[in-house]
């Protein structure tokens, strides 16, 4: 079975060029912080009507944009790298297993950023602003825990499967 994972790289496109753009810090943080533009572009449907679906539109084409409009990194030794390829990791994770606190863990946040999303969703499309915000920041922080959480991963994975290994570049080496 397919999880939502899969489905948005499906959905985006991602292939490894894309996936090497989007290691860029600029393409991470950006993207992080669409949440509160998507939020506001469905809250504006209570003045705009139907012309709301111009600035969602324009967000969720942003969203697609994004991990293709920034240069791949120099470095792929920072945070923001490490977390997209732990989100290859565990996309991978049917190829190549990972170790089941991993497993146990990105399930649980994944379901608590999805409820916050969806939360805020309705938040955004009510106008209600305390299930906006209070969605908006939960699907946020279990997101941000989700990232670093894939950071940890990859971290894990990295000398256990070569080709993972082969996108980290500049830096010092680590030291085991």
């Amino acid at each position: 079975m397919r999880d939502y994972g899969h489905m948005a790289e499906r959905l985006f496109h991602m292939d490894e060029r894309t996936w090497e753009r989007h290691a860029s810090p600029w393409s991470v943080w950006t993207r992080i912080a669409s949440l509160p533009l998507l939020l506001g572009a469905i809250w504006s449907h209570t003045w705009l009507r139907v012309w709301a679906l111009v600035p969602i539109g324009l967000v969720i084409l942003w969203l697609w944009l994004n991990p293709r409009v920034f240069r791949a990194p120099a470095r792929t030794d920072t945070w923001s790298a490490k977390a997209t390829f732990g989100e290859r990791v565990w996309l991978n994770r049917a190829q190549v297993p990972i170790p089941a606190h991993h497993v146990r863990v990105a399930n649980i946040l994944t379901s608590v950023s999805a409820a916050g999303f969806a939360l805020a969703l309705a938040g955004a499309i009510l106008n209600d602003l305390l299930m906006a915000i209070s969605g908006g920041l939960t699907a946020w922080f279990a997101k941000m825990w989700f990232c670093d959480r894939m950071v940890w991963l990859y971290d894990d994975m990295k000398d256990k499967h070569p080709p993972y290994a082969a996108w980290l570049r500049g830096g010092q080496k680590e030291v085991q």
